[in-house]
């Protein structure tokens, strides 16, 4: 197979709304979209998409660091020429782009092009890397060709069931009190899985919700045999050049259509001592995450509790900056880290125990990573919670939320239904 040998780059027509392209590139394998939500969040300023990795790395037996493969992959596949300015100012200019499942399988592509929209400057631009074999630029140039064509129809098969009853999460939860009362830990994450069966495209589905749900880290990607479709507000980590972000939720309170109660909820969160706890025991715990990679006396907190409202609930997000040491790499760190600390609990290590013992289905990709890694080094991730995935016919979707001493077991569980009630009774 033929490989094109220099560097490829062309600006395309500037499209507010990436919906366009994903159904042009629809029929090509390995689709992927890293998606900032239609361009309307302030965070969320380029959407980067894909397809046709030139390697593909997956493993579903969590038997193989996946961490060590991508970087390995990343390092073989690499240009050796040097990178035009033009591209090195792009967040992603060739490298990695998939996901790191919580349950230790992975779903990774590396990928010699790619389509990066920057929303500020409304401009987008394509292109190609050494190594991007010369069939895969053709196939992309042609599909970006023709006519837009939506995907096939999504349909439910029927409602989705929780694999929790009500009681059965009261017993969980009331579970987890004995743990936290018993010194075993101080938060722990619970969730439920809702589950039905479908038919037709998910990319269809995932273009259907994103016109309601504008989230500044959602993405899609196809599998062999399905599709994640995530609507994530998490980042989870961040590298730029070797300043590290990561922006950790605790805090959840939802929306109303009544603007005065709205308010209301959104000032009640801001002033709940419950939930700046919770947030500020996750900040501690990516702090320490942070501190065995970074160097030492950069980890900064940034900013603390502050209130982002999204379309259906309100939550609260910190930021802490670091940077990182010259000996590791961005990937070293995303292992360090993960699983996040914010969809696990507090010790991370005995939460994770916790959430084995008492959820009764495994997460799969619910509280992974998807994300890009560049040749360049930089990295930027999602932390997959208001995650769909879709897998031989059947659909899952998860809420869930952190469970302290003074956590009380009907709003817990009511948060589950708040955080993913606007994607699984719209799809």
């Amino acid at each position: 197979m033929s490989r094109i040998s220099e560097y490829l780059l062309e600006t395309i027509p500037y499209d507010r709304d990436c919906a366009s392209l994903l159904c042009r590139l629809q029929s090509l394998p390995g689709l992927v979209a890293l998606d900032s939500g239609l361009g309307l969040d302030s965070n969320g300023r380029y959407d980067i998409i894909s397809a046709l990795p030139s390697v593909t790395l997956t493993d579903t037996a969590q038997q193989v660091d996946m961490f060590a493969r991508v970087q390995q992959a990343l390092d073989q596949e690499r240009p050796a020429s040097p990178m035009p300015d033009v591209l090195q100012a792009l967040p992603f200019s060739g490298g990695a782009l998939g996901y790191f499942a919580y349950d230790g399988s992975a779903n990774i592509g590396i990928y010699h092009w790619a389509i990066v929209v920057d929303h500020q400057q409304q401009r987008t631009k394509l292109f190609a890397l050494p190594g991007c074999s010369s069939q895969t630029w053709e196939q992309v140039k042609s599909c970006l060709g023709q006519e837009v064509l939506s995907p096939e129809e999504f349909e439910l098969g029927q409602a989705f069931q929780a694999n929790f009853s009500a009681a059965q999460y009261a017993d969980a939860f009331a579970r987890i009190q004995d743990y936290i009362q018993a010194g075993d830990c101080y938060q722990v994450n619970l969730a439920q899985r809702f589950s039905s069966r479908y038919s037709g495209d998910p990319l269809s589905a995932y273009l259907r919700l994103r016109k309601n749900i504008h989230s500044p880290f959602a993405g899609f990607m196809r599998t062999s045999n399905g599709a994640v479709l995530s609507f994530s507000p998490e980042r989870f980590i961040q590298v730029h050049v070797t300043q590290v972000l990561t922006q950790p939720i605790k805090g959840t309170r939802p929306r109303s259509a009544d603007p005065v109660r709205d308010q209301a909820l959104a000032q009640e969160l801001r002033e709940s001592d419950k939930d700046r706890a919770e947030n500020l025991m996750i900040v501690d715990l990516l702090r320490n995450d942070l501190g065995t990679i970074c160097t030492t006396g950069s980890i900064k907190v940034e900013q603390l509790f502050e209130l982002h409202s999204f379309s259906n609930v309100h939550h609260l997000i910190s930021s802490i900056r670091a940077q990182l040491a010259p000996e590791h790499a961005a990937l070293d760190l995303l292992r360090n880290c993960f699983p996040g600390g914010s969809i696990t609990g507090a010790p991370k290590k005995r939460a994770m125990e916790i959430i084995a013992e008492l959820e009764p289905d495994p997460r799969q990709v619910y509280c992974g990573t998807l994300g890009y890694m560049g040749f360049d080094g930089n990295m930027d991730s999602n932390i997959m919670i208001r995650t769909l995935l879709c897998t031989q016919g059947e659909i899952y979707c998860w809420g869930g939320g952190g469970i302290v001493a003074d956590s009380i077991c009907a709003q817990e569980y009511q948060e589950c239904f708040d955080k993913i009630n606007n994607i699984i009774n719209k799809l």
